[in-house]
């Protein structure tokens, strides 16, 4: 990777920013010192030291309520799809596809829109960051590994330079400096939904500040296996009287520890010899609200990942639960979480797309299951819209300028297209009027006219 560096920084005076280290994190929140954290390293670069693999052992795999919020976050995020949107004086239209999409679709041998969307949210949980290249040559995408990936910009200091941008990515194991390679910003994407205040290019991910909260329900589930693995009982201390030698004390340790410790021996009764005397020290689970406890912390790592615990499962959402709450949260998940970070992944991955001119790529969530329950409003939408139109139109609205000025939500659009005719009529005033049909008596059972009424 040096003599990559050397050689982008040789054309301009690139600085370095580094993808994200994750035990770093972890031992700077865990050493909580006084002292201001920095992630500048050497050569004015944004380098963070560590392994990104850690936080992947120590909380994604290692702790069940992170595992369930980010997979509540996956299995949602994977259900979209990606269309254009056109755009009308500014403001959304149709959705529509075209052959560039195709990317999209089949991201790389036997690989699917939903696959990329899952290791797009999985880099981002756990890096904050997420980079996918497009190899044009094989017209196929590939996901970088967040921590191998370096970001250069075209100055050493962009905060002193407004005019300072993305000069390109260097990829490759830390391992092998050497062997890393050149990636140009056109061929990237770099995907940061939530900015890291401590850089300029670099996202953070939404585990950093709850690391702590982490690191306590791990601590929490410990507990709780340590309390079974004794016997279920609280801690107990067994008091000798002053005559008994240490080693009498010793060989009496080892046998209640053989005869009473693990779960194969609960509930065995305890026979102490003379002078001994057992008494409980700590508290039992029920006595510190083990229940509340715990729960606590899995609602503050729900909530760091925008997801509503009553979607996680988890036993605070649970208690509270009905269908209203469930809908409201629904609505919650999908609105405050699901489609703005939709917009943002669609944002990024339009580097790399050719965007047809007046339009935007978009996702489609019409045929999401999870937000069905949206579909319903639009639908109640639509016929309050409908209504709308057939107003305007019998008041004399042009139908083609009233059905583009409610698809907007602009009124304005309606500015002269009045047509001139009465609401109720719809005839220029002052004609007069027209003469009515003549009527055709309608034939009797033998086909012939019926003859006149004569009085």
């Amino acid at each position: 990777m040096g003599n990559a560096l050397a050689r982008m920084t040789r054309r301009s005076a690139s600085g370095v920013e580094a993808r994200s280290g994750m035990d770093w994190w972890l031992s700077q929140m865990a050493q909580a010192t006084s002292s201001p954290v920095t992630t500048y390293g050497p050569n004015g670069g944004e380098r963070v030291d560590g392994n990104y693999g850690a936080l992947v052992a120590q909380a994604y795999r290692a702790n069940g309520v992170v595992f369930a919020v980010s997979l509540a976050r996956m299995l949602l995020f994977t259900e979209a799809r990606f269309k254009f949107r056109a755009l009308r004086s500014g403001r959304p239209g149709d959705l529509f596809g075209t052959p560039a999409l195709q990317i999209l679709e089949r991201p790389w041998r036997n690989g699917t829109t939903g696959e990329l969307l899952g290791r797009m949210e999985q880099d981002v949980t756990l890096a904050g960051n997420c980079f996918i290249w497009y190899d044009r040559k094989r017209r196929q995408l590939r996901r970088l590994r967040p921590d191998w990936v370096t970001v250069v910009s075209t100055t050493e200091d962009p905060l002193a330079d407004r005019e300072a941008e993305v000069k390109g990515y260097l990829y490759g194991p830390p391992s092998k400096p050497q062997a890393a390679v050149e990636l140009p910003v056109t061929e990237v994407v770099h995907w940061s939904p939530i900015p890291d205040p401590l850089a300029v290019w670099r996202g953070m991910s939404w585990l950093t500040p709850i690391l702590r909260e982490i690191d306590a329900d791990s601590a929490a589930t410990s507990h709780k296996l340590e309390f079974f693995e004794n016997a279920a009982t609280p801690n107990m201390v067994v008091q000798f009287d002053a005559s008994v030698t240490m080693e009498q004390v010793r060989v009496f340790s080892e046998m209640l520890s053989d005869r009473h410790a693990g779960l194969a021996n609960a509930y065995k009764t305890l026979v102490l010899g003379g002078g001994a005397d057992a008494k409980v020290v700590g508290s039992s689970m029920e006595q510190m609200d083990f229940k509340v406890t715990q729960g606590a912390g899995e609602t503050r790592i729900a909530a760091a990942g925008g997801v509503p615990p009553v979607i996680v499962g988890l036993s605070e959402g649970l208690q509270a639960a009905t269908y209203s709450n469930y809908g409201q949260a629904r609505r919650k998940f999908a609105d405050g979480w699901a489609r703005p970070t939709w917009r943002s992944a669609a944002a990024a991955l339009a580097n790399i797309i050719e965007v047809p001119s007046g339009a935007e790529l978009w996702y489609d969530d019409r045929d999401i299951p999870f937000l069905q329950e949206d579909q319903k409003d639009a639908a109640e939408i639509r016929s309050v819209d409908a209504v709308s139109i057939k107003a305007l139109i019998e008041a004399g609205y042009d139908p083609d300028a009233v059905i583009a000025a409610v698809a907007a939500d602009d009124l304005t659009l309606l500015a002269g297209s009045h047509t001139g005719m009465l609401s109720v009529q719809l005839q220029p005033p002052g004609l007069p009027e027209p003469a009515p049909s003549p009527v055709v008596p309608a034939a009797n059972g033998n086909g012939n006219a019926p003859s006149a009424f004569v009085p």
